[in-house]
């Protein structure tokens, strides 16, 4: 499946010029590997999801967030009081490049936010204005059927990310996606007991985690997390999705391709 194409809005044709990146527009291959591995462990090891992005991108600071339901919203790391202010104001209007770029799963890029006409935040666009951010990227965290939040990048000055920047950011915003659903899960109770009276059966979970792992082409640890997360967000239990998977009730791709 092709990955859908990024937005990016226009800004006016009355401002000067945008500027180029200030930063090669080839990110060093051995630093965005360095990213890559420091992301894939951020949740065990407890480190920083927004430092990566800031290393290896032409951005000045990065934020992480969880939007809408199932899991609240919240700034899970925000590397600058810039970011996280941001990220505020998109919680409190309800709107923003994070929120559409979730919802359309497509990257929203905005290489200069003060000169971009017709705006479909006004109140966002005018807010920032008094913060100093200029372009903002947002990339969308999901995985499987499940919409998760948004990677937020950010400029002070008036620029746009070169094509390969771009696929880098989104990669990168593949791994963030997993191990922020492993720490919304972690910090919530699951409506499951791996002991119930009704007879949990690992088999039937093992047997499930193959089956998605086949519709969605993931690792078993992460199709196991699909199955986790489903389950939370529908208020269900871990047995009860895994049996509607191996009955063939549930079928993942299909949700996806819906």
């Amino acid at each position: 499946m092709r990955s859908p194409q990024p937005s990016r809005a226009q800004p006016s044709r009355a401002q000067p010029p945008r500027a180029q990146p200030n930063r090669s527009t080839m990110t060093d291959r051995r630093e965005f590997g360095k990213a890559i591995d420091s992301l894939t462990g951020s949740f065990e090891r407890r480190t920083s999801m927004c430092q990566p992005f800031v290393r290896v991108l032409p951005v000045d600071a990065a934020s992480v967030c969880t939007l809408g339901a199932p899991f609240g919203s919240e700034t899970i790391c925000a590397s600058t009081a810039l970011a996280a202010t941001f990220d505020e104001l998109q919680f409190d209007l309800g709107e923003g490049p994070s929120w559409d770029a979730m919802t359309t799963r497509r990257p929203v890029l905005i290489d200069d936010l003060h000169s971009l006409r017709h705006a479909p935040w006004p109140a966002l666009q005018k807010a920032a204005r008094h913060i100093d951010v200029r372009a903002v990227y947002a990339f969308p965290l999901t995985m499987g059927s499940l919409d998760i939040g948004a990677v937020s990048l950010f400029t002070q000055g008036s620029q746009a990310l070169a094509p390969g920047q771009i696929v880098d950011a989104e990669t990168l915003a593949q791994i963030t996606a997993g191990q922020v659903l492993r720490r919304s899960l972690a910090s919530r109770t699951l409506k499951t007991n791996l002991e119930d009276n009704e007879g949990y059966s690992r088999r039937v979970v093992h047997q499930a985690t193959g089956m998605v792992l086949a519709q969605l082409n993931l690792s078993a640890a992460d199709a196991l997390l699909i199955i986790h997360g489903h389950a939370f967000s529908h208020g269900r239990t871990v047995r009860e999705v895994a049996a509607d998977v191996v009955t063939r009730r549930l079928d993942f791709s299909s949700i996806l391709e819906s």
